[in-house]
């Protein structure tokens, strides 16, 4: 019967390890992306940015508070933070595997 359990457990550790490779190239591979976006994205903000307090200055309000939102949202403390949480949500999914698995 120990035996048995034990061949079990290693085809299960055989398994899942190519999944654990898996998750770990993808999570490398979505972090390189996202801090290159995160560079490229924040010095777009930052001229939109500029952009929007000069359009409010000389022209108009409205479309001044637009494009200083739209600089918000590309700047790195907008839409690629939940990128970040989920990259972090699958880096915790990888690990919580590998405690299971591997214990």
């Amino acid at each position: 019967m120990r035996a048995l359990l034990f061949i079990l457990k290693l085809l299960l550790k055989i398994l899942v390890a190519p999944v654990i490779l898996l998750l770990t190239v993808a999570i490398w591979i979505c972090v390189g992306i996202v801090y290159i976006s995160g560079l490229v994205l924040g010095l777009i903000s930052m001229v939109v940015a500029l952009l929007g307090v000069a359009v409010l200055i000389a022209c108009s309000l409205q479309n001044g508070i637009i494009l200083l939102v739209m600089a918000f949202l590309i700047s790195p403390f907008g839409l690629p933070m939940p990128a970040i949480w989920l990259l972090g949500k699958v880096q915790d999914l990888k690990f919580a595997i590998q405690d299971l698995v591997y214990g």
